[in-house]
């Protein structure tokens, strides 16, 4: 059946799927969005207050770093405490995978060829096996092995694919076949080139993320230059966005990135308007202070937020909510893309706020009224 509207169409890459805990990834599997505590996991009560912010912001797996023993200790607790399921990050000390995986771990981030002899791969493996844990593979241009630097002269597409194919026929050497891959870089034009070799080379999962990515503003542009174009072409399970900002940030910046492509939505979508003198009333505050006041919505709306006539019944007719500015500080609200009323300036900002939060409820209430924009206007009137 052909599409209403191809060009948004996204065919995506036909991989296995393995499970993380309770979340599939992989296959026809939604794509999840991951990030990574930065508190002392050896701390239980501030790791999983982190945690839990991120689980409010809708991560779907999230992953603790294990470099000590003090770390895997506290981990059952943590993964007793968390609703989403707990990857553990281990670098080079097999045993803290053991531990790890003893402790439910979910997923165990671990390189094979970085643990040692082939027996200690093999007692990993088992221990995965034995806990229903998953691996991820975990190949960084960062930390690319010397032998690989020397034969290439530089972290280079060709390097991190050889670097992921050596790790994944270690594993598969054990009859071990439910990970994951990411090939990651700081620099994205890097990265994406070889997720893209390494996407026709083998048929599991992938581990988006552009490492190192940098700050919040910076690193959201790069993040969403390399995981978006990736995602564009069909590519990509799991995603994590990194940031040198807290956790629940990277988060939100995942779902925007997978909004942006219609990949998968949550909360408010919002379109607004850069603004200029023609605007009604002042759009960057507003934006602003719906944006903050509406994180607590989870269920898929679009809010079109727009200065002035230009533009703005246009966009509102393609929004669940519309907002147009007008003279006088008159402006019109729209629902469903209908004109329905007008709004003054003083208490614009609380009106739209309690119409999302109804449209919202109505949504999750699976009402199916023909006007939808009724029940919103019903609950603002009582």
């Amino acid at each position: 059946m052909s599409s209403i509207r191809p060009w948004r169409d996204i065919a995506r890459r036909t991989s296995r799927q393995i499970m993380v805990g309770n979340v599939p990834v992989g296959g026809d599997a939604p794509i999840s969005v991951q990030t990574m505590t930065n508190t002392l996991t050896s701390d239980p009560k501030a790791t999983i207050d982190q945690i839990r912010r991120c689980e409010d912001a809708g991560v779907d797996i999230i992953r603790v770093s294990c470099p000590d023993v003090e770390s895997t200790a506290a981990l059952k607790q943590i993964v007793r405490a968390s609703r989403v399921p707990i990857v553990a990050d281990i670098h080079f000390h097999y045993k803290r995978a053991l531990e790890a995986a003893d402790a439910g771990a979910a997923c165990l981030r671990i390189n094979p060829g970085n643990i040692g002899s082939a027996e200690r791969v093999k007692e990993v493996v088992n221990a995965a096996k034995a806990n229903g844990c998953s691996i991820r593979i975990g190949v960084n241009g960062g930390s690319l092995e010397k032998d690989l630097l020397e034969k290439y002269g530089e972290p280079c597409p060709e390097a991190l694919v050889e670097s992921a194919l050596d790790h994944i026929k270690l594993l598969q050497d054990h009859d071990f076949h439910e990970y994951k891959v990411a090939v990651k870089a700081s620099d994205h034009f890097l990265a994406v080139a070889a997720y893209q070799q390494l996407a026709d080379a083998v048929d599991c999962p992938l581990h988006l993320g552009i490492t190192e990515a940098g700050g919040q503003r910076g690193g959201t542009v790069k993040s969403a230059i390399g995981i978006g174009a990736l995602l564009w072409a069909g590519i990509g399970d799991t995603i994590r966005v990194s940031l040198s900002a807290e956790p629940e940030e990277e988060v939100r910046v995942g779902y925007e990135i997978l909004k942006s492509l219609g990949i998968r939505s949550r909360g408010v979508r919002v379109v607004s308007c850069p603004s200029c003198a023609r605007q009604g009333f002042d759009v960057i505050r507003t934006v602003q202070t719906l944006e903050e006041r509406l994180q607590h919505i989870h269920t898929p709306i679009s809010l079109s937020v727009l200065g002035c006539v230009v533009n703005g019944p246009g966009e509102a007719r393609e929004t669940d909510i519309g907002l147009t500015g007008g003279g006088a500080g008159k402006h019109m609200v729209y629902l469903s893309g209908i004109t329905d009323h007008h709004v003054q300036d003083e208490g614009m900002i609380d009106h739209i706020v309690k119409l999302v939060e109804a449209k919202a409820a109505e949504i999750e209430a699976g009402a199916t009224s023909v006007d939808d924009g009724h029940e919103a206007r019903a609950i603002l009137s009582r």
